[in-house]
């Protein structure tokens, strides 16, 4: 109040981005995370997984079904895979547990334990308090760390793949749901280059 600006919020605006330790409960992490092991346990692999491809042509087929299967999730719950984990057939090479890469992109709409955190009114508070006046929920992900066979995520901007004018009016919630260091690929980012400009852009042709 007063127009003064609160220690988080200064370095928010400075840095790009706020770390807030025990932000969740560590019940609401086990929710979120015993939620999802759930919706494994009942998750079939997509049917363009499970078609059997042999010449360049139905190559093409596969990676056109997986492009419309990415583009079309906005508004489902949907599941992507590592490299390498099933066969031709669409069998699972290792426990399928251990083979997804992410579930997105609307568990905050469509997951009853998701929704309830994301519209948390702790959620909607620190919104507020980092300047949105009229949010909307674009995305929610589930992003799994798999060992030994996790891809690596390269650096990028956010903005590259949620493009907004003016820029800057995306603000993404990444909740660690076990603890993240150095040695396990924690999050990293460069402070302030949140006000440089955007290197690429990715558009639907």
């Amino acid at each position: 109040s007063g127009g003064e600006q609160s220690p988080h919020l200064f370095q928010f605006r400075k840095d790009g981005f706020l770390v807030l330790e025990h932000f969740f409960t560590a019940e609401e992490c086990d929710s979120m995370r015993n939620q999802i092991q759930r919706i494994i346990a009942e998750m079939e692999v997509p049917p363009h997984c499970r078609t059997e491809f042999s010449t360049k042509e139905e190559e093409q087929l596969q990676a056109q079904g997986s492009s419309d299967y990415f583009l079309t999730s906005g508004d489902k719950i949907r599941f992507f895979f590592e490299k390498g984990v099933l066969d031709e057939r669409g069998n699972f090479l290792i426990p399928k547990e251990k083979s997804v890469s992410k579930i997105g992109h609307a568990l905050h709409a469509y997951d009853p334990v998701f929704k309830q955190i994301t519209h948390s009114s702790k959620v909607q508070e620190l919104g507020r308090k980092l300047g949105l006046e009229r949010p909307v929920v674009v995305q929610s992900m589930y992003i799994f760390k798999q060992p030994g066979i996790g891809g690596e995520v390269t650096p990028h901007q956010d903005a590259t793949f949620l493009h907004t004018e003016p820029l800057g009016r995306v603000l993404g919630f990444w909740i660690a749901l076990e603890d993240a260091t150095r040695e396990n690929g924690c999050l990293w980012f460069i402070p302030g280059s949140h006000t440089s400009k955007t290197h690429s852009s990715l558009v639907r042709a």
